[in-house]
Formats: C-alpha cells, structure tokens, sequence
C-alpha cells in the first residue's frame, strides 16, 4: 500500500510591509548614529578652536605685556596715549626707540585687535615721523599683524592717583623732560598701570569679557 507524503509548504519570504517597517527601522537608527557622531564631531572641533584662541590670546597678551614693560619717554612725542580706538606707546629698543599702535578695526565679517610696530629710531624727527604714520594706518602696511580675531570692544584705564580710571580723561601733569626748552607745553604723566578690559564675539572661541591689568615701571 502506497505511503502518503505528508504535505509541504513552500518557502515563504518578507512580505512588503515588513521590508518597509525593517527599512523605517533602519533609517531611524542610522539617522540617530548619525546625529551622535555629529554632535562629537562638532564638539571636538569646537574645542580645538578654543584651545587655538586661548593659546593666541596669551602670546598677543604676553606682547602686550612687554610693550608696556619697555614704554619709554623721549620727550619728542607722548609716550602712552590713548584715544579710545587706539594706544600709541614708544617703547625702548636694543637699535633705539620705536613707536608701536595697538588698534581695534571693524572688519565686514569679523573684528581684529592689531599690532603695527614702527621702526627702530634714534633720531627725534624719525620718531616724530613714526609717531605721524602710526596715526594714518590703514591695516595693509608693514609691520600690522592681526594680532587677535573675535574682539568686539575693548577699554583703556590708567592707574594714577592710587585709583583706575579712564585713558581718556586722566589728566595729571609731568614736568617737562630734562633739556626741555623754556616754556614748553606740560606733558600728561606716566601712569603707574594700565588695565585693558576685552569683550569677545559669540562663536570666536572665547567668551565675555577679559581684564588684564600691568603695572609700569618707576
């Protein structure tokens, strides 16, 4: 007597919707990987940047550091003024005396704090040259280094009279310079400090405001 073979089904694949409902799955996932090593990666690169800018602030800090520590009064030109856009200074040089500007200037997409140094001098109409130069800067000329990116504003104060106050309006007055001619017009003195207070742009890498302040010597 013949045997009967049990019945069979047939091989049975995904059906469409359960293709659809692996893929939405898939994409899902793939969309919040994604998302994660995005997010690491913008977070990384954003530390990078800050690391670059502060290791930058303190080199241009640092600069700004020794111009002042080497200010120099040579009687030909004032030795430290500051006129709410820039800070002219004459600072003493192992080749003479030079005169240096650190400036702020708006630029269309970002503003930078420069530098521009003057050349080393040792005649007085040389520095007096120097001195006139430093106040028609344009930004291309030699010597002007983008010292720091990201400043929106800065501030200037002098310390005179054991109290801070602004560059602009300190008045106290030095006797003339030894050699100085008879009748020569009174000169404003040294302060004994100056403090530079600087706000930084959102997204430069830096953020609020920074105080530094260097006492001068005697």
């Amino acid at each position: 007597m013949p045997r009967c073979r049990p019945l069979r089904c047939p091989p049975r694949g995904f059906t469409l919707v359960e293709v659809l409902v692996a893929l939405l799955v898939l994409s899902i996932m793939a969309a919040m990987a994604w998302r994660g090593v995005d997010g690491i990666v913008r977070t990384r690169d954003a530390s990078q940047r800050q690391l670059e800018q502060t290791l930058r602030l303190n080199t241009v800090l640092a600069q700004w550091q020794t111009d002042l520590a080497a200010v120099q009064d040579t009687g030909a030109v004032p030795p430290l003024v500051f006129d709410g856009a820039t800070l002219r200074l004459t600072r003493g040089t192992p080749e003479g005396v030079q005169v240096v500007a650190w400036s702020l200037k708006s630029e269309s997409t970002d503003n930078a704090w420069r530098r521009w140094a003057g050349p080393s001098v040792t005649a007085s109409a040389a520095l007096q040259d120097s001195w006139i130069a430093s106040q028609q800067l344009l930004g291309s000329e030699p010597g002007q280094l983008r010292a720091l990116e990201g400043v929106t504003r800065w501030q200037v104060y002098f310390f005179q009279g054991n109290a801070w106050a602004n560059a602009q309006s300190t008045g106290n007055v030095a006797a003339p310079p030894a050699g100085a001619a008879s009748g020569a017009a009174p000169r404003a003195a040294l302060p004994s400090g100056v403090r530079v207070v600087i706000g930084f742009a959102p997204g430069s890498g830096l953020t609020g405001t920074l105080t530094r302040d260097v006492m001068l010597g005697p």
